[in-house]
């Protein structure tokens, strides 16, 4: 492993955070904790931490000796100021005068002796830090140094590799215990460079940044030389690949490990990927035992819960893949049951978790992952990987072994872990919702309300976005010609595949053409009919396919237009295929509501947005001798509809379990829009 550490970049930093009052030690915590944290086989999503001792002056003018340590639950590959909260040294020291303390003592604690509660609480593993001697400290959780220590026999290990440069410390939760027992090993020999926490990873530290940095760096290095010399060689097992569809079973599994609640579904993301060194992973002749073991480091037990889910496809029937990832899901669920009843009594006051996987290895196919949004599942997915290959690492080094099952379910039932998954109330979490003309006014002001209240959104489009200066982080773009199925059909295998399905359509995507009927071509039509009908129909005759699959009920939303009611002058082909249009839900309402699905929709009227450009909006309101303020309020509230309007229509049509073939008139009041 290569340093990165640059006596330039760290002059750069010490200068650019001195603009914000920052102090030089604390500068240079930061660029070497980044440095870390960018590297995800050292450091992976919230995982590790870092310190340095410093003294500040507090505002009664007194100078204190201080730690400041990196959050919990903050990431070290962007973390910055404040991501370090600054301890009390001298009454962190004297905790470890006592004999014992819980967690929740020694969080409260922790969080008394902070200089300033505004920032988040302080890592659980800050009495580690405090009570060595040194001034910086670093800790990750290193790919190799797993490898190296996940073994029936990890002392022997270390000692061929890291000689007396190290200390040992065995297995202890994270806390304050860990935190005494870590600094008796180092008072044993203090000339360690730093200390392997078995099945947890490393410590290093020195008095300065760039050296526990690079102490950081050999040790691992280390690790990877040895790993690299003395790892046996895996071949590769061929074995015959079936032509299954990762959507659908995508969709079976989103379906399996949805739960009921009342009147609508907790839904979950479910993510696919195949990493280059899946077909390693199962020509192990061992892989059913070493995926079963356990995580590699407890961290990890919150995300991908203490085991993956593994299935093989390759000697089944096509007929028979759907019955037999739902069984293997089902099984799964039961012996999840199993081991929280077998573990409870080491936490009595626990309430078990869902029971479903989060990694779910299908052999044939690749990894599925899963959460409660995009998000969540990427980051169960990028942990799996991680796992999955030190697991693989320490197999072919010599037999992985993870820690006793009772401690992997103190770790996943720990409240001071639970706290680091936080459980949003937003309304829409875990629903995907597929937004077409998705970078219009319409549907990209409905894209970040739905996002807003927790949805995972696409927008579907087929305009360039870089044309566009439009906000869409978070969000998935996928260009299509939705007037074409085979390209709607396909899009939808996308999502399927990297959300695992759908619950919220909102047709929205539309074009007018403006003549008079005698003028009007037979293109003209067949352009209108076909963005305006039949796309709509594709994008959600598709959509609803996967809702079946699901058999989680979903929504899909059409954009209509008070044209379908109302018509005007001139606007024959747009109010035609709007009217049809109307029909065209109401008769999915009617095929379709076996099955839960529900189809609403939004009549508007005079929104700034699509056919509505300024220049029509100008042209218009000369025509009417108005001002463009009360051409665009001349309705019975005279105010003006705005998108955002429509917005909140469609999220409250995406909220109303009942209401289906339900049609809501956004125009501020046209009496003869209501009619229909």
């Amino acid at each position: 492993m290569k340093s990165k550490y640059s006596d330039r970049d760290a002059k750069l930093y010490i200068n650019k955070f001195a603009k914000k009052g920052v102090p030089k030690d604390l500068a240079l915590r930061i660029y070497t904790t980044q440095l870390l944290g960018n590297d995800p086989t050292v450091v992976l999503h919230g995982g590790g931490n870092t310190s340095v001792k410093s003294s500040i002056k507090t505002l009664l003018g007194k100078v204190e000796k201080v730690i400041y340590v990196k959050g919990s639950g903050k990431d070290m590959g962007d973390i910055e100021e404040d991501g370090f909260p600054a301890l009390e040294m001298e009454n962190l020291l004297k905790m470890r005068t006592l004999k014992n303390l819980d967690d929740f003592q020694m969080v409260n604690y922790q969080r008394k002796y902070m200089l300033d509660t505004s920032f988040p609480n302080a890592s659980v593993e800050t009495l580690l830090h405090a009570f060595l001697p040194h001034k910086f400290v670093d800790h990750s959780h290193s790919n190799a140094i797993l490898s190296l220590i996940d073994q029936p026999n990890p002392e022997k290990f270390c000692k061929r590799v890291f000689g007396d440069e190290m200390g040992i410390v065995p297995y202890i939760m994270p806390g304050f215990e860990l935190a005494k027992k870590a600094s008796e090993v180092f008072e044993q020999n203090t000339s360690v460079k730093g200390l392997i926490l078995l099945n947890h990873g490393i410590f290093t530290f020195a008095d300065d940044a760039k050296e526990s940095y690079l102490r950081m760096i050999r040790y691992i290095t280390k690790a990877e030389r040895e790993l690299s010399k003395n790892s046996k060689t895996l071949v590769v097992k061929k074995y015959s690949e079936k032509k299954i569809s990762i959507s659908s079973a995508a969709n079976i599994i989103r379906q399996q490990i949805s739960n009921q609640v009342n009147d609508d579904f907790e839904r979950k993301i479910v993510h696919f990927y195949k990493p280059q060194f899946f077909e390693e992973i199962f020509s192990h002749k061992n892989y059913k035992i070493f995926t079963q073991q356990g995580p590699v480091t407890p961290d990890h037990v919150i995300r991908i819960k203490s085991k993956p889910l593994v299935i093989d496809l390759t000697k089944e029937k096509i007929t028979n893949i759907e019955k037999t990832i739902v069984k293997a899901v089902q099984k799964y669920k039961e012996d999840y049951k199993k081991y929280f009843n077998r573990n409870s009594k080491y936490n009595p006051s626990a309430t078990m978790l869902d029971p479903y996987p989060r990694l779910i290895l299908i052999k044939g196919m690749g990894i599925f992952s899963t959460g409660p949004s995009f998000k969540d599942a990427k980051i169960a997915m990028d942990v799996g990987l991680n796992s999955l290959s030190v697991i693989l690492e320490a197999s072919k080094y010599g037999t992985f072994k993870s820690i006793p099952e009772k401690e992997i379910f103190r770790m996943e039932y720990w409240p001071l872990e639970l706290a680091k998954v936080k459980i949003s109330s937003q309304k829409l979490k875990g629903q995907v919702a597929v937004i077409t003309g998705g970078l219009g006014g319409i549907g990209y002001t409905t894209a970040k309300k739905f996002q807003k209240e927790g949805a995972d959104v696409v927008l579907i489009d087929i305009i360039d976005p870089k044309k566009i200066n439009l906000d869409l982080k978070g969000m998935k773009y996928i260009k299509c010609d939705i007037t074409k199925e085979n390209n709607v059909r396909k899009v939808f295998d996308e999502i399927s595949t990297i959300y695992g399905g759908v619950d919220i359509l909102i047709s929205n995507a539309g074009f007018a053409t403006v003549e008079s009927l005698e003028k009007l071509s037979k293109q003209q039509f067949d352009k209108s009919f076909d963005l305006n009908l039949f796309a709509h129909h594709y994008f959600v005759k598709h959509g609803v396919e996967i809702m079946k699959k699901q058999q989680t009920r979903g929504v899909a939303l059409f954009n209509i237009s008070k044209q379908a009611v109302n018509p005007g002058k001139n606007y024959a082909a747009y109010g035609l295929t709007k009217a049809a249009l109307m029909f065209l839900m109401k008769q999915y309402v009617v095929e379709y509501s076996q099955y839960g699905i529900r189809f609403n929709g939004v009549n508007a009227d005079r929104i700034r947005s699509g056919l509505m450009t300024p220049e029509m909006i100008t042209k218009r309101s000369k025509a009417r001798g108005l001002t463009i303020e009360q051409y665009m309020s001349g309705n019975l509230l005279k105010q003006e509809v705005k998108a955002i309007d429509v917005a909140d229509a469609f999220y409250h049509l995406a909220l109303s379990q009942k209401s289906t073939a339900a049609i809501i008139t956004v125009d501020g009041g046209n009496i003869e829009s209501s009619f229909r």
